[in-house]
């Protein structure tokens, strides 16, 4: 017991700081969003923000959208990344070299991803001229900046599904050979061994890229701006947009700021809870 509290007390003064820094600026957007802290006029208690955003029907286009972007995704990036780290397990020839370049996208910046992905798809981008020279089509297409979004799901899975492999491939390796062994002496096959060993010894770590590829993506803004619709906006957009719109900018853009934060919560919460039901049904 002692040595458990001294565990947790050598862990205070960096986590101490970490856990003030994020309540400081939690409670900052929070106290914004109710009329604290303002940079211009009077400061007060007032839900007058939450009333003008929450009735605005861009925020609410904003916020599906955007949670509808880290949902796929956080599923897409999982579901490649899961067989992949599971066919990395084992070594073979060329296996580092293939692992370094899957994991080659967690080293190129967002914004220059978003940049090279837009002149591969844009109207006189190499996809258009490639498909014009093969006679695939006879005029460009024009597939940047589509309404549905599917460009920067593209981009976030190129981004995040190395992220990913990286979480799961630790979790795979680790699981013993012993295990697996034994399995297989008594005469489980490779999909039950899969569903009764693997996915159960994995699932932290299927939940935790899951959780942090959602969180990421809900707030992604450079991919969203360089790739996204043009006529609907991301909430880190709309945060930006509404705190330029004037002098109450900043209270309403808290607003928002909060509801990205809820939407991360909620998002990552029921992600990991639905992993979680979807492993036990599986294993069953």
């Amino acid at each position: 017991m002692r040595s458990s509290l001294m565990a947790y007390l050598m862990l205070l003064p960096g986590l101490g700081i970490i856990v003030l820094a994020m309540g400081a600026v939690l409670g900052m957007a929070f106290s914004q969003s109710l009329g604290f802290f303002n940079f211009a006029g009077d400061s007060g208690l007032s839900l007058r923000f939450w009333q003008t955003m929450l009735t605005d029907e861009q925020l609410w286009r904003s916020f599906f959208y955007s949670a509808r972007i880290a949902l796929v995704s956080a599923l897409l990036s999982a579901a490649l990344a899961y067989p992949l780290a599971i066919w990395l397990r084992k070594p073979f020839p060329g296996a580092v070299t293939l692992r370094a370049l899957l994991k080659a996208p967690l080293l190129v910046p967002g914004l220059t991803a978003a940049f090279l992905f837009v002149n591969f798809i844009s109207y006189q981008g190499f996809l258009n001229v490639a498909m014009l020279r093969l006679g695939l089509t006879e005029r460009p297409i024009r597939m940047q900046n589509d309404a549905n979004g599917i460009g920067v799901i593209l981009l976030q899975v190129w981004k995040q599904m190395p992220f990913a492999l990286l979480l799961l491939s630790g979790s795979v390796q680790a699981i013993g050979d012993t295990v697996l062994d034994a399995a297989r002496n008594l005469g489980a096959g490779a999909w039950v061994r899969f569903r009764r060993i693997v996915l159960p010894l994995t699932l932290r770590a299927l939940q935790t890229a899951m959780m942090l590829i959602f969180i990421g993506a809900a707030g992604d803004f450079s991919f969203q701006s360089v790739a996204g619709p043009v006529n609907l906006n991301s909430m880190s957009q709309l945060m930006l947009r509404v705190q330029q719109s004037g002098a109450e900018g900043w209270n309403q853009a808290a607003v928002v700021a909060v509801m990205l934060m809820l939407l991360s919560l909620a998002g990552a919460g029921l992600l990991a809870v639905a992993a979680r039901a979807a492993v036990h049904r599986i294993g069953k």
